[in-house]
């Protein structure tokens, strides 16, 4: 039985021992090198090297797709981050409560990236509606247990019964008593409960978005968590 064997051209083979290096670091190559190996020891024998190397290339695949996602999850929360701290900063500039409602609704709406910005108290007083008219589009007031009421539709609460600080859900369409004109539009809302002091009824904080994936309950809430609470020591600092 004879055999042959292939030969390299003269000009090839040459530059395979100058470089051997850039065989090894060429994945297509390396590849075919142990098919050729595999082809050349013929069916009946089992290539443990070539299945241990199948297996590490899987094993380096995955390790470099989870990288890449850890990556990519450090810098979307720095990014958020960076977006609660310019927030946060915006809402210590003003000087008195009506500079403090408009840039709710002006520079704080474009910093969180949304395009609604409602602020909801509740009120015993038959006059709330005539106040938050004077203040503008943004504050809006309700009855006493509108707030639980209108979070516990998006199931607020946590561990134990007790209401969650930060909800967050998508829509097919706001409410006209948040939203006003805007309410056809808005696909994903956060609803920031506000803790306003003892003797004080809630309020309640609403980021409404156009972009149904910006707000969903498969998102963290700590950065919002932090924004609520300094929202309601400045709030707290306006009804002093």
């Amino acid at each position: 039985m004879s055999s042959t064997t292939a030969k390299l051209d003269t000009p090839l083979r040459e530059a395979i021992l100058a470089k051997p290096d850039a065989i090894l670091e060429d994945q297509g190559l390396m590849n075919a090198l142990v098919s050729a190996s595999e082809r050349a020891m013929g069916s009946n024998i089992v290539d443990m090297r070539g299945i241990a190397m199948e297996r590490m290339e899987a094993r380096l695949d995955r390790l470099e797709d989870t990288h890449r996602s850890v990556i990519a999850a450090a810098y979307e929360n720095l990014a958020g981050t960076n977006q609660i701290h310019r927030a946060v900063l915006r809402l210590l500039d003003p000087t008195d409560f009506a500079d403090f409602l408009q840039a709710l609704n002006g520079d704080l709406a474009e910093i969180m990236r949304v395009d609604s910005i409602s602020l909801v108290l509740e009120t015993l007083q038959d006059d709330g509606g005539a106040a938050a008219a004077r203040m503008g589009q943004i504050l809006k007031v309700a009855s006493p247990g509108f707030i639980d009421a209108y979070v516990g539709a998006a199931r607020g609460t946590g561990q134990g019964g007790q209401p969650r600080q930060v909800t967050l859900r998508q829509l097919q369409g706001g409410t006209t008593k948040i939203y006003g004109d805007k309410a056809d539009w808005v696909r994903s809302e956060a609803c920031l409960r506000l803790n306003l002091g003892a003797g004080r009824l809630p309020g309640l904080l609403v980021l409404g978005s156009e972009d149904p994936h910006q707000f969903t309950p498969q998102h963290g809430t700590d950065l919002l968590t932090f924004f609520a609470g300094v929202f309601e020591r400045a709030m707290c600092r306006w009804l002093a």
